[in-house]
């Protein structure tokens, strides 16, 4: 039965596998929404640096690891650079990439502290199926090797502890090769991600309701997340604990998998972990997907704008 996985995920690779980004997972509730949206880029009083690695499906030999390293800063008072690298391997396939990222932040009210925020990302790839070892009949099943780039557009509201921001990804289409009949030149897809912070200062805790909602153009897939997390603050430092639902959307919102997060931040160090459970087919033939970030936070100048606290 394992055999069978593995190769269904190589056969379907050249279909939806090289989406030129990150695998969509809950590493952005690691204190890190760059991930997917470049708009945030710049946010906060620090240069903030996050090494993500990630496990899935557990007990599956040769099943998808992921590691990722990203950078986000602000540069003068209203503007943010990031960056991010990442390295996405499952067995006979691997995706190599990164993206560079420009943001701006403006101040719509001071009154209420009201935001908005724009991002441009430039993403590059190069994406790689090694089928020299792969018996099958099928013609699509072959060795390929490309690289290739598109762009992220995205943008961010604030208003008091509300938030919400809209990126769509990869917005050029793809040039392909001939040869993988079944792979779509149209790989858009969009996240919108929305949530608010509920604090009072007569307690020390935090509490993040949001959502996420993802949407793939060419064939109609759509996810949503549903996450809450608390956090317990102490200064600057805090302990976050959290949970995470993921419903596929397009299948009248069929759960797919739950992911209990843990976290803290102690003065320069930030660490999290979170893992996955499956709720679909793949469950009894695995033991979940293990995540965990490792982050610095260096702290940065103050800037005249309130639009980047």
């Amino acid at each position: 039965m394992k055999k069978i996985i593995l190769l269904f995920i190589i056969i379907s690779l050249p279909i939806y596998g090289q989406e030129l980004q990150l695998p969509p997972t809950s590493q952005y509730l690691a204190d890190n929404p760059y991930v997917i949206a470049g708009a945030y880029a710049g946010i906060g009083d620090f240069y903030k640096l996050r090494f993500t690695g990630e496990t899935q499906w557990l007990g599956v030999k040769d099943a998808p690891q992921t590691q990722s390293l990203s950078f986000d800063v602000r540069i003068g008072d209203r503007s943010g650079l990031g960056a991010i690298l990442f390295n996405d391997k499952n067995r006979n396939t691997s995706q190599k990439g990164g993206q560079i990222t420009y943001a701006h932040h403006i101040t719509l009210s001071e009154y209420n502290n009201q935001f908005i925020s724009f991002g441009l990302s430039y993403k590059f790839t190069n994406f790689n199926i090694d089928a020299s070892d792969i018996v099958t009949s099928d013609p699509s099943v072959q060795s390929y090797n490309v690289n290739n780039s598109n762009f992220d557009l995205s943008f961010l509201y604030r208003l008091e502890n509300f938030f919400i921001s809209f990126n769509a990804a990869n917005i050029l289409d793809k040039t392909i090769k001939p040869t993988i009949l079944k792979e779509p030149t149209n790989i858009r897809n969009y996240y919108l991600y929305t949530g608010f912070l509920l604090k009072n200062k007569f307690t020390s805790l935090e509490y993040e309701p949001s959502i996420l909602y993802q949407l793939y153009e060419s064939d109609g897939r759509s996810s949503l997340d549903l996450n809450l997390k608390i956090r317990k603050m102490n200064g600057s430092n805090y302990i976050w604990a959290g949970i995470s639902a993921r419903l596929l959307a397009d299948q009248s919102f069929k759960p797919n998998s739950i992911a209990p997060l843990v976290g803290f931040r102690q003065n320069k160090l930030y660490a999290a972990y979170s893992f996955n459970i499956s709720l679909n087919q793949l469950q009894s033939h695995n033991s979940g997907t293990h995540m965990i970030t490792i982050g610095l936070d260096f702290s940065n100048r103050i800037s005249n704008c309130k639009c980047v606290n």
